[in-house]
């Protein structure tokens, strides 16, 4: 259930980003095929090694990033780039703990008004496509407004189907043609441009930290258990810079997923990393499908797949904005965060995520820090 609702739910948004950097129709197929099965073989090794329920996914803010990131490259080797170095700052931050205690310091209202930042033009699209394109984009958001109300659980994946079914009829029986729909690999030889790297590979490990290791790590340790948080951080991210030269973004411990799979009140505690290990096995069957997904996106007008992926992150963007939000006094520095992020500014170079950062640091040293100190 983890596996088939995290993969129907955002596997569009992560063929999207990937568009959205420059990658053609075969790489980005690549990388989705990489991404789902690397994933999947890391769940198996990881659960089977620790006995635990560690349960991996892509991150599915950092595939956000990329959506509002097309602006930032058109070279998609750059974005692997960034990709590359995003793995090493992640395993990086396993071998060395001063920076993971860093990590888990900064304040939540910066993190969760970034994300929130990120994911706002995405949720969107849905409006735009229901007013461009109303044949197709209304029926996938009226099934999941249905299914929001009587099985949440299901809305997300039941809207991607509605909208494949869409592109399908109308693109007719051709639909397909010219597109390979069986799995394959494609080498992407990264490159280092220092403007890419330092525009998408910090925010694409900031919200991979703060949307989904984190929380991944306090769902496991709210349930009894106590993940190895260096061996986790440290496998997850030279499995992403190992993937990542064949299209693959970003992968992490899991957060939702997480949460389905360890709070399984029927069975025994010391034996739910079964569920992580059957998950694990799921991913790697549906990364053979991979090339149809990619397909059904080639053959898709760009606003429909992100009106998908806006439905899918609407959850993310209401707990990003409540979390931003929580603290009365850090409320004007998630602001001023949020719509710097949200407005899609760049600046010599670097996007609105990294400037957004910038400001929210300002502003807390500014209206935190100063206040403390002088009182």
């Amino acid at each position: 259930m983890g596996a088939v609702t995290g993969y129907a739910s955002s596997f569009a948004l992560v063929l999207a980003g990937a568009h959205a950097v420059g990658a053609d129709p075969g790489q980005a197929a690549s990388g989705l095929f990489v991404v789902t099965v690397g994933q999947g073989v890391l769940a198996i090794v990881v659960s089977l090694a620790l006995r635990l329920p560690i349960s991996i996914a892509w991150s599915t803010p950092a595939a956000a990033v990329l959506v509002g990131a097309s602006g930032i490259t058109g070279d998609y080797s750059a974005a692997v780039g960034a990709f590359v170095v995003t793995g090493l700052l992640l395993a990086v931050t396993g071998l060395w703990p001063w920076l993971a205690r860093t990590m888990t310091r900064i304040p939540p209202p910066i993190a969760s008004a970034m994300l929130a930042g990120i994911l706002f033009p995405i949720c969107l699209s849905p409006v735009f496509a229901a007013v461009q394109l109303p044949l197709l984009a209304l029926p996938a958001i009226l099934v999941w407004l249905v299914l929001a109300r009587f099985a949440p659980r299901w809305a997300v994946p039941a809207a991607v189907l509605a909208t494949a079914v869409a592109v399908v009829v109308a693109a007719g029986p051709d639909w397909a043609d010219g597109v390979s729909l069986a799995p394959h690999l494609e080498l992407v030889a990264p490159s280092f441009d220092p403007l890419v790297v330092i525009a998408l590979a910090i925010p694409l490990y900031l919200v991979t930290m703060a949307g989904q290791n984190i929380p991944g790590f306090t769902v496991l340790r709210s349930y009894g258990y106590e993940p190895p948080a260096r061996t986790v951080l440290t496998v997850t991210g030279l499995g992403s810079t190992v993937f990542s030269v064949f299209g693959a973004q970003t992968i992490n411990l899991s957060a939702l997923s997480a949460a389905i799979m360890v709070g399984d009140e029927h069975t025994p505690k010391d034996r739910r990393w079964i569920a992580t290990v059957t998950a694990g096995t799921v991913y790697v069957l549906l990364g053979l499908g991979a090339g149809v997904a990619g397909a059904l996106v080639t053959a898709s007008p760009p606003i429909l797949i992100e009106s998908v992926a806006g439905l899918a992150l609407i959850g993310a963007l209401t707990t990003a904005v409540v979390g931003a939000l929580a603290e009365p006094e850090g409320r004007v520095v998630a602001v001023g965060t949020f719509l710097v992020v949200a407005s899609g500014v760049a600046i010599a170079g670097l996007g609105s995520a990294f400037w957004g950062l910038v400001v929210g640091a300002v502003l807390w040293l500014v209206l935190r820090v100063g206040r403390r100190a002088a009182a």
